[in-house]
């Protein structure tokens, strides 16, 4: 037995010092893939089970199967918790052998998350959680984000509104990270951009009833009312907001963060008029539509993909992409992502663009405005398109960056 290990050892001693793959790295072509997402609750319709199947989809897409990888998915619901998302995050890395952690919509969740992977040296695929700080103070190297964050959200919705005459805001803020870092740099946006904030009032997570904030908002007499929410809050939020008569009263909602699905829930009665920024429609060309369709058919609720689920399939992708690169798994998160950003970027949805050092996926974002009911002329025909935001713009500058991965690079 000893002389069997010794021997094997020095094989695999020998087979590092000339550089050359060791048979296990070689022969490990096993990944596992961890959903993290809300599955039961109000960002249930955004991800939730949807998300499940995007990431089977880009497995299959991969190709990687064909070529005798196995590649298994797990799914878990974080309930919106940051102690259950790390409680579930751990069990899959420290039992399950997990590699990747994916998903991850709600910042509190992602910014937990994130520390633990970092701690593991696994990988967190972002493609839920919208704020920019995984990308900036609290960038790591084992963590991307991929599809949007609240930087881009601020420079769409917020600087369009501000300087079409929107100079006075009021803002409805989900009282937690996501919800405060939206305010934030929609704020600084807004007096960017000559305008004035003034006020605005937090509600607790998944509130049914937004009347005591409307009414403030009301009596702020702001021109716009930024909903820096998401998902069943924000439909909430808007359908109370027609039932006080606040659009009709001369005041205009935004949306800071709108999908989809949301705008399906709604319907177009309620939720036309409504302008916002995505990274993602699925009718905005010929490959957008085609792959839609496809991932519609295996939808769990026969819907159209949200920005996330699109963004959670391209990053997926991408990650296998980087995994046949390196020739197997190396059951290293740091250098998987580091193979991440070294590969060009290329899938259908979201075409080519660089993953920076900071982790942040550069891709270009659109400014949409939801159709009336008349424009409207076949299923899931809701945005109009208003203006294309540069990729260069849609994301913080490099430079202004507090990633401590950017200023050691510069260093």
């Amino acid at each position: 037995m000893t002389t069997t290990l010794t021997r094997r050892t020095a094989a695999l001693l020998a087979c590092a010092a000339f550089g050359l793959a060791t048979p296990a790295l070689a022969q490990d072509k096993t990944v596992r893939i961890g959903v993290l997402n809300d599955m039961s609750s109000l960002y249930a319709d955004i991800g939730g089970p949807n998300s499940v199947a995007a990431v089977k989809m880009a497995i299959e897409d991969s190709g990687l199967p064909a070529k005798g990888w196995k590649i298994d998915v797990l799914s878990g619901d974080h309930q919106n918790k940051p102690d259950i998302g790390v409680n579930i995050a751990r069990q899959w890395i420290d039992n399950e052998k997990v590699d990747v952690i994916s998903d991850t919509p709600s910042s509190g969740v992602a910014l937990a998350v994130n520390n633990l992977v970092k701690e593991k040296n696994s990988v967190l695929l972002n493609s839920g959680a919208a704020t920019a700080d995984l990308t900036g103070k609290a960038c790591t190297p084992n963590t991307i984000s991929y599809t949007y964050d609240t930087y881009m959200l601020a420079n769409g919705t917020g600087k369009a509104l501000t300087k079409a005459g929107g100079d006075s805001w009021f803002f409805l803020t989900a009282d937690y990270a996501f919800g405060h870092a939206l305010e934030r740099d929609t704020s600084a946006v807004v007096t960017a951009n000559g305008g004035k904030v003034l006020g605005g009032v937090k509600h607790p997570l998944n509130s049914s009833d937004f009347s005591s904030f409307l009414l403030q908002a009301q009596s702020s007499k702001a021109k716009v009312i930024g909903l820096a929410n998401a998902g069943g809050d924000t439909t909430n939020a808007i359908k109370q907001a027609a039932e006080f008569g606040i659009v009709a009263g001369g005041q205009k909602l935004a949306a800071l963060l709108l999908f989809i699905t949301d705008v399906h829930s709604l319907g177009l009665k309620t939720a036309h008029g409504l302008t916002f920024t995505e990274s993602f429609y699925w009718d905005l060309n010929d490959k957008t539509r085609e792959w839609s369709k496809r991932f519609q058919k295996v939808s769990p609720k026969n819907a159209m993909p949200s920005m996330t689920v699109a963004g959670l399939y391209a990053g997926v992708l991408h990650y296998l992409k980087a995994m046949e690169a390196l020739g197997g798994n190396p059951h290293d998160g740091a250098k998987v992502v580091a193979k991440m950003k070294e590969i060009p970027t290329d899938d259908p949805l979201f075409g080519k663009g660089p993953l920076r050092a900071d982790g942040r996926r550069i891709i270009p974002a659109y400014l949409f405005e939801v159709k009336k009911p008349e424009e409207s002329k076949y299923p899931w025909d809701y945005y109009k398109l208003v203006a294309t935001i540069a990729p260069e713009d849609a994301a913080k500058p490099i430079e202004s960056s507090e990633c401590p991965l950017v200023k050691k690079q510069t260093q």
